[in-house]
């Protein structure tokens, strides 16, 4: 009984983009009605044809909703769909929770928290750990924190769009034990393309590498996920857009940096994010560090066609 209820309550949606349009779907496919506004119509039309309720503003997804997600790219973002004119904060009904789901600093999502309580909404501290590729497969986990009761009253949202949830605590674990995560995407997404680099340089056709080292103690989840991109030398779609993710290195790095822990790699792998943009990947995924070192290592700039590329590229499909 209580998953059929659940299955009937409208869930609002703040932020259709690559994340929070995944979230979306899985929802619907999981028949949960779901409102969402985004400002960017695009989104919004991918989000009606999924069968989603489109809202002329988040304060409208707000009034209709008692659970709302929100997914947001930045912190003015974030702002704006909060706090603005038409922002959540205007249309927000008491003992409405939010599940915030974006990557930002704690100090913002505490100032989110305080300010929504007055008005009588709790919000829940859920980053998620996955990339968009993984969030369109429903293959994410949430780090969920804060009130323990609303998170309770969450747990078939949670399972209607993510693989697995963690009830992690007090609010604000949540996004700790996400820039831990992050930290280790950072350096592992770099261990990926240096490897691809070194293969290459060495003479072995990508493709062969991708396959016999993602099958050994060698590979990592973001070799798996990444790799295929790199093995094609094309970084589009993106699952995580370079300039978007220099939001989350510049979270991460202040995160550290205040407790004074060392952070060896995640310093050295700063500079190719970096380089990245600078050589103007910035709209493609984060998987284009690939060709920084491939830059660096005097390779040719276009990768060649081959029989195991093609292979890889059919394998993971």
């Amino acid at each position: 009984m209580k998953t059929r209820k659940a299955s009937r309550q409208l869930i609002g949606q703040v932020g259709l983009g690559i994340m929070g349009g995944a979230f979306a779907k899985h929802l619907l496919a999981a028949r949960f009605p779901v409102v969402g506004y985004d400002p960017v119509v695009a989104q919004v039309r991918a989000f009606r044809q999924m069968g989603g309720q489109a809202a002329s503003s988040c304060a409208e997804v707000a009034s209709r909703a008692k659970v709302i997600i929100t997914s947001l790219p930045s912190p003015a973002a974030m702002e704006e769909a909060f706090f603005g004119k038409n922002g959540i904060a205007a249309g927000v009904r008491p003992g409405t929770i939010v599940i915030e789901a974006s990557t930002m600093t704690l100090e913002l999502k505490e100032r989110l928290r305080r300010r929504l309580a007055r008005r009588g909404a709790c919000l829940l501290d859920c980053p998620i750990s996955g990339t968009g590729a993984q969030a369109a497969a429903k293959d994410i986990a949430v780090y969920a924190s804060g009130d323990r009761r609303a998170f309770n009253r969450c747990r078939g949202v949670f399972d209607g769009f993510a693989r697995s949830t963690y009830y992690c605590g007090e609010f604000g674990i949540g996004s700790k034990l996400k820039f831990v995560a992050n930290l280790l995407v950072t350096i592992h997404n770099l261990s990926a393309a240096e490897a691809m680099a070194v293969g290459e340089r060495a003479g072995i056709d990508l493709g062969l590498l991708y396959r016999v080292i993602g099958d050994g103690a060698g590979s990592s989840r973001m070799f798996q996920v990444r790799g295929p991109m790199m093995v094609a030398g094309r970084y589009e779609p993106p699952h995580m857009k370079s300039q978007i993710y220099q939001k989350d290195i510049d979270i991460i790095r202040a995160f550290v940096r205040r407790l004074k822990c060392p952070t060896p790699l995640f310093d050295a792998s700063i500079p190719f994010y970096t380089a990245a943009l600078r050589q103007g990947w910035g709209r493609h995924d984060t998987a284009a560090i690939h060709a920084v070192l491939r830059k660096r290592a005097g390779l040719r700039s276009s990768l060649p066609r081959s029989a195991g590329r093609r292979a890889a590229k059919r394998k993971t499909a």
